[in-house]
């Protein structure tokens, strides 16, 4: 039985690693490009399957090299992929710059991301798993069907929204927080999203209906809030060499700790200890611990 199955946008990450991240007419030099497997919730589902944890995937990618690509590296994690469908057109892209800090920006081009996959229109897959773990699309349609999801589904809701559902306000997110037994955000999302510090907002979301509030803080670890209870657990010390998918490790170390049910202050540790040995490498999955690497932490 799969344990966990991800819906969200499949992406070629294309990365370049630059001197800085520049201003509009600045002249920059590139030292390093390379191409790996991306999407938020993507990553999220490949971090938990090298953890162990019996995971799919719903999602589409494109008729072309970067699809087939894209499909056989989650094959390779052992995520079973019957719900990524391939349709026509080119696969999803991000172009992400990472400056000397390991801090990055991203372009995101959906492809055929934007058109919900056919697999969502079978709900027994969906609802095989135990949690269901929703991220962000680029286009307007995706949202709404993740929201009918949420809303039908007999699985757990987990939610990583990310900048880009963020920028539509709260009101846009509701129906799925209203939903949610957990709901991840970073420092920055949380205020954008309320217009609150990340300690008021989540006691905004809890109040929406979100059982668990995830707020990451970079260097500085996590909160987690529920409407009986905070807890706040200190970063790792790490070496930073590209963040870009740190938000979607922690949310696999997260998760990881709650399909065993263990504590949210125990969730939270493991989630900063996947995300720490993320931004060691370059790329969203390069880095990412393997179940036994969890196992020599705990002990």
């Amino acid at each position: 039985m799969v344990e966990i199955i991800g819906i969200g946008a499949l992406n070629i990450d294309k990365l370049y690693l630059v001197e800085r991240i520049g201003a509009a007419g600045d002249e920059i030099g590139v030292y390093s490009v390379s191409e790996q497997p991306g999407g938020s919730a993507a990553n999220t589902i490949a971090a938990l399957a090298r953890l162990g944890i019996k995971t799919g995937f719903v999602g589409r990618v494109g008729d072309d090299a970067d699809g087939t690509y894209l499909r056989s590296e989650m094959e390779k994690e052992g995520v079973d992929t019957q719900g990524i469908e391939v349709a026509r057109g080119r696969t999803g892209s991000a172009i992400v710059l990472v400056d000397l800090s390991g801090e990055r920006s991203m372009y995101v081009h959906p492809g055929v991301n934007d058109a919900p996959s056919s697999t969502l229109d079978n709900p027994s897959y969906v609802n095989s798993a135990k949690y269901l773990h929703l991220s962000s699309f680029v286009g307007e349609t995706a949202i709404e069907v993740q929201r009918e999801i949420s809303d039908r589904s007999k699985a757990e809701i987990s939610f990583a929204p990310g900048m880009l559902y963020v920028r539509r306000g709260l009101d846009a997110l509701r129906g799925i927080i209203s939903n949610a037994r957990v709901v991840f955000l970073n420092r920055d999302e949380m205020g954008m999203l309320t217009g609150s510090g990340y300690r008021e907002g989540a006691e905004e979301l809890n109040e929406i209906g979100a059982e668990i509030v995830v707020v990451t803080l970079g260097g500085d670890g996590c909160y987690i809030r529920t409407p009986d209870a905070e807890v706040s657990i200190p970063g790792l010390a790490a070496r930073v060499v590209d963040t870009t998918g740190a938000g979607d490790a922690f949310c696999a170390g997260f998760l990881y700790g709650l399909l065993a049910d263990e504590p949210l202050h125990v969730c939270g540790r493991l989630g900063n200890f996947v995300a720490a040995k993320c931004i060691g490498a370059v790329g969203a999955r390069e880095g990412l611990p393997r179940k036994i690497e969890i196992a020599e932490d705990q002990n």
